[in-house]
């Protein structure tokens, strides 16, 4: 089983913005993170998770459980995706769905895993959605951040 936990973040909606994910398995714990310069926030929460999952897909075909505290990036992966394909990436209202760039690439990376999609709660004081909010209002602000990856026995955030 790989857990992951994702966030993103925006200084503006648009501007600079930041996106992180945290990668674990029974023996490692990897951080990860990034920064574009002129973005939104969903665009930031789609990108948290599009960036775990090309991470997973060099490790192992394991199950997923992937948690985000995005309603945006939750029901849409799970609920609104496949009626936007259906509809030639339409809302139920006609209108052009946004970020469909990422939601295309969220599909592909997404192709052939187990992957069980949670919500978590944002700013609810649980220790792994602090550290990816932390990690990606880092990058946002382009502050300088340690990043994690080793021994899920030495992860001080567990």
């Amino acid at each position: 089983m790989i857990t992951i936990y994702t966030d993103g973040s925006s200084r503006g909606n648009p501007g600079p913005g930041g996106w992180a994910a945290i990668i674990m398995d029974d023996v490692r714990v990897v951080e990860l993170g990034g920064r574009e310069d002129r973005t939104t926030n969903n665009r930031m929460e789609l990108m948290g998770a599009i960036k775990a999952l090309e991470f997973v897909s060099t490790l192992s075909d394991a199950r997923i459980e992937l948690y985000t505290d995005s309603e945006y990036v939750m029901k849409g992966i799970t609920l609104w995706v496949t009626g936007w394909q259906k509809r030639g990436w339409r809302t139920a209202s006609k209108k052009p769905v946004l970020n469909q760039d990422l939601w295309q690439k969220l599909i592909l990376t997404s192709d052939g895993k187990e992957i069980d999609w949670k919500y978590v709660a944002g700013h609810s004081g649980h220790e792994l959605n602090e550290r990816c909010d932390e990690i990606a209002t880092s990058f946002a602000d382009d502050l300088t951040i340690s990043l994690y990856n080793g021994s899920r026995n030495s992860y001080c955030h567990l």
